[in-house]
């Protein structure tokens, strides 16, 4: 076992990606028109944009083996804790941050979220990749999973009376409520997609991760390890599929099914990156990934102050109607060049390639803000 701290271009070449789509489908020129792929299931269902959250979380597990590996081999936990949990902490108040502003409206703010769920589920992959052998960490993932299964599946929601998976009733649901009552998604006030519950098997997706990380990190050569990380994912995936019809593919619930076939396709998506990156050497293509991978989470963040910026600044048009920037923008100038759905597309192409530009700057110097 190598014990060295190594960063992987690849994997920065992958959170780039994901960090890329996940700017992409949050800032449509309008909600109203947006081609299908990229919007969210539903409900039970896997779009190409409810990969992009997963993707993230199995990044933070494989991250998580390489960044800490060096306190698990000093003895060194003391210092690791003190680690994991500012950034845990950072991350999670930068998410509470985002849902407030403006207003900052303490009474009714949304406490679960993407960087909040990011933090919590940082928080316990670290602990457990500190503390629990790698050997072990697979029944670990199973336990958590099965676990997740037999409570939305068998225990009686109350107030409902029986197990279910419906939006507003389901049991991660109920506790949400019960918990977080008023400080919930706005769009439904009655369930959160980053919710309690739902946690749990998020966990596990990190976990993937973390054992891909040892995996990456091992004596193996490079093509092994690809060839591996193809075949597993390929396997994952395909459990994914048959526990589907049992316990459904689903994001806002972040099913068992879900973990483990979106844990699959990180596995190969990464396995395709590792093998075009870090064994062929083919690199030509990379750097606007590579910009955005090293400033992922302050990109994410930033971009999404300017948007809830975008929508406070208002414009009286010539006719005396007053709306926002943002729809001001889309209006006078993609709305002219295209019809509706492709000029929503091209403001949030536009909205990526300013925040390109933006984080270039910051590259060129060197400047990598970390948590």
């Amino acid at each position: 076992m190598e014990t060295k701290t190594e960063r992987l271009l690849s994997l920065d070449i992958f959170r780039g990606m994901t960090i890329l789509g996940m700017i992409l489908v949050n800032n449509p020129g309008s909600w109203s028109n947006v081609y299908p792929p990229l919007l969210h299931a539903k409900w039970n269902g896997c779009t190409p944009t409810d990969i992009i959250f997963p993707f993230f979380l199995f990044i933070v597990g494989v991250t998580t083996t390489f960044s800490l590996s060096k306190y698990r081999i000093n003895g060194n936990n003391k210092e690791a804790y003190i680690r994991l949990l500012r950034r845990s902490a950072s991350i999670f108040l930068l998410g509470l941050f985002m849902a407030g502003f403006p207003h900052f409206d303490f009474t009714t703010i949304r406490i679960p979220g993407v960087l909040q769920r990011i933090a919590v589920v940082y928080f316990f992959t670290a602990l457990i990749f500190l503390n629990v052998k790698k050997e072990k960490i697979i029944y670990i993932i199973a336990g958590l999973l099965l676990f997740y299964w037999a409570i939305m599946t068998l225990i009686p929601v109350p107030g409902v009376g029986y197990s279910n998976l419906e939006p507003s009733t389901n049991l991660g649901a109920w506790l949400d409520r019960l918990l977080l009552g008023g400080h919930l998604w706005s769009q439904s006030k009655t369930w959160d997609p980053e919710g309690i519950l739902s946690t749990i098997p998020a966990i596990g997706t990190a976990l993937i991760g973390v054992l891909t990380g040892y995996w990456l990190k091992s004596d193996n050569d490079k093509t092994t390890k690809t060839v591996m990380m193809f075949f597993y994912g390929s396997i994952l995936m395909a459990v994914g599929y048959v526990w589907d019809f049992f316990f459904p593919i689903n994001k806002s619930l972040w099913t068992s099914s879900y973990v483990v076939y979106t844990g699959g396709l990180a596995l190969i998506f990464l396995a395709a990156c590792y093998w075009l990156i870090d064994v062929k050497d083919v690199k030509w293509w990379i750097k606007p990934f590579h910009i955005y991978g090293t400033n992922a989470i302050a990109v994410f963040f930033l971009s999404g102050i300017l948007a809830v910026i975008m929508g406070m600044i208002k414009i009286t048009e010539s006719n005396g109607e007053v709306i926002s920037l943002k729809s001001f923008l889309f209006k006078n100038i993609f709305l002219q060049i295209a019809n509706p759905i492709n000029a929503s597309l091209l403001f949030a192409i536009s909205y990526v390639l300013l925040w390109l530009f933006l984080m270039w700057l910051l590259y060129r110097k060197k400047i990598f803000i970390k948590l």
